[in-house]
């Protein structure tokens, strides 16, 4: 990772964003990286980074253009004024995002303090390949209002939305479901709901699929029903 990361900020980035300030970036990459699974402020990322909004502005571009981060829209709908406007930043390979947090190790991960929101970053990334494998576009999005209330991942297809919460957690607890839950109460196009955690066993709590990460795919799958193009199936 840190061969590739280097390459990319010595060929890429200068080709991409006639970058000057290479160390700059570097540590702007990774504070977008400690911020993963939270809500994009470019005013608070450029200040850390000791950089403009402006220029801020400019590095996630290019961090965007060379699909290094994913910026996930919040829902819109009738409820919308209540609903904040950031998007989510993630990357599109946890393992950098790991790397540039400074974890060296699979064994750093369990207790380190962003194992939550590395976790949700894997599980949206799962989501956001089977997309694209399927020849369809992304439509991710997540739901939170000013209130508090959070759903990680709004999974939209043809026919309704999955919400869907990730737990990094191995041990079921009551309070995963009730984003998942309270946002099928508010959103009616949510047909289903589904909480992805760190345990491997698959369960089924009121009408609510709780799975492993390895899991997720096949419930996609199930979920996309006919709305994949054919040649995709």
């Amino acid at each position: 990772m840190a061969d590739y990361f280097e390459t990319y900020v010595e060929r890429d980035v200068r080709r991409m964003g006639e970058i000057r300030n290479l160390s700059g970036f570097r540590r702007f990459a990774r504070l977008c990286a400690g911020r993963t699974g939270q809500m994009l402020n470019l005013s608070s990322l450029g200040s850390d980074a000791g950089v403009s909004h402006t220029t801020a502005r400019e590095w996630l571009s290019v961090l965007e253009r060379s699909y290094v981060v994913f910026l996930m829209p919040p829902f819109f709908a009738n409820i919308s004024k209540r609903l904040v406007k950031s998007p989510k930043i993630y990357f599109y390979d946890v393992g950098l995002a790991a790397f540039l947090i400074g974890i060296k190790s699979a064994g750093q991960v369990a207790a380190h303090p962003l194992r939550g929101p590395l976790f949700e970053n894997a599980v949206v990334m799962e989501a956001l390949k089977h997309r694209a494998n399927i020849g369809l576009p992304a439509d991710l999005y997540f739901y939170r209002d000013k209130a508090g209330l959070e759903c990680d991942l709004l999974y939209e297809t043809g026919h309704g939305m999955l919400a869907l919460d990730a737990k990094a957690g191995a041990t079921i607890a009551s309070d995963y479901f009730r984003g998942v839950n309270r946002v099928a109460e508010l959103v009616p196009a949510v047909s289903a709901r589904a909480v992805v955690y760190g345990g491997v066993q698959r369960q089924l709590r009121d009408g609510c699929e709780v799975l492993p990460l390895s899991g997720l795919p096949e419930t996609l799958r199930q979920f996309d029903g006919d709305t994949a193009p054919q040649e995709a199936r």
